[in-house]
């Protein structure tokens, strides 16, 4: 029995491909690609004259059983290549791959460049958490649905779109998620290559004045955090001359919530905490146990 290759292949500049990669392309029995036209014009930049087979989105299922069946062949591999970067990620071969593995058939990632990783990482956002939410629906009604669900979502969140829906996707987007910052990469790696840094409302303003041609990858900042987490300094400054005016627990607690946000509950726990240190020196006064 052989073993099924998926290999990480260019997203635009066909340099950014490794040694393995190249390797097992030529070693492999059979190629199955996303798009043969792609797939051959790297093949023949590297002199590699492997047997090529189609394997896109409408013929997939109906592939597995052949592709299988070559793999299940002794000493016959079959290395799987999407149309650009790594298959499986919103391309085809996520079936492919879980058929193999139920058949009891080894599966080999060869890792090499994704528009997800290169986009995230030259758009100045943060790095160190970030959600990959796929193509962005088609339908507004959906699109829309779509981003209220993950709205409040503090991870960096990235996503490919459409170049004739872009300019759609960006309003949406500035309604549902308000100003923020964002990075619009287009044709990474390319002779054209283009990376758009700013607010959302800026990328609309560019795009807006001329159709963008090309692949598409959006890389969008999460949601900031609450008041609640982010100026508790403030609400522990009002809790202190609240008291020093005599207030009650409950009346600074209302009071306070209203006027930063911070809901009642966490400014009441200030106040116990408060009341812990400060009792002498700002009149705290611990609410009474009925």
């Amino acid at each position: 029995m052989g073993v099924l290759y998926i290999v990480a292949t260019p997203i635009g500049n066909l340099e950014d491909i490794t040694l393995r990669a190249l390797r097992i392309l030529r070693e492999a029995s059979l190629i199955a690609a996303e798009d043969t036209r792609t797939t051959r014009k790297l093949l023949a930049h590297y002199d590699i004259h492997t047997p090529l087979t189609s394997y896109f989105e409408h013929n997939k299922l109906t592939k597995l059983d052949y592709l299988l069946g070559v793999v299940r062949e002794p000493g016959r591999d079959v290395a799987v290549v999407s149309e650009a970067g790594m298959p499986g990620i919103s391309d085809p071969g996520y079936e492919l791959v879980r058929a193999a593995l139920a058949a009891g058939i080894k599966v080999v990632p060869v890792p090499g460049p994704s528009a997800i990783i290169t986009a995230l990482a030259a758009s100045g956002l943060p790095t160190d958490e970030f959600t990959y939410v796929g193509f962005l629906p088609r339908k507004r009604s959906e699109r829309l649905r779509h981003l209220s669900a993950i709205a409040t979502a503090r991870r960096t969140l990235i996503a490919f779109e459409a170049p004739h829906r872009l300019v759609d996707s960006l309003r949406d987007l500035l309604a549902v998620l308000g100003s923020r910052r964002i990075a619009v990469a287009r044709e990474l790696t390319k002779l054209h290559e283009e990376i758009v840094r700013g607010t959302i409302e800026q990328a609309l303003a560019h795009f807006e004045a001329a159709t963008p041609r090309g692949e598409l990858c959006l890389v969008i900042a999460g949601a900031e955090e609450e008041k609640a987490t982010t100026d508790i300094e403030e609400v522990r400054n009002q809790l202190r001359k609240l008291a020093e005016q005599g207030l009650s627990a409950k009346e600074a607690a209302v009071r306070v919530a209203k006027a930063t946000g911070v809901s009642k509950r966490e400014v009441y726990k200030i106040w116990l905490d408060l009341a812990a240190d400060d009792v002498d020196r700002h009149g705290f006064r611990k609410p009474r146990r009925s």
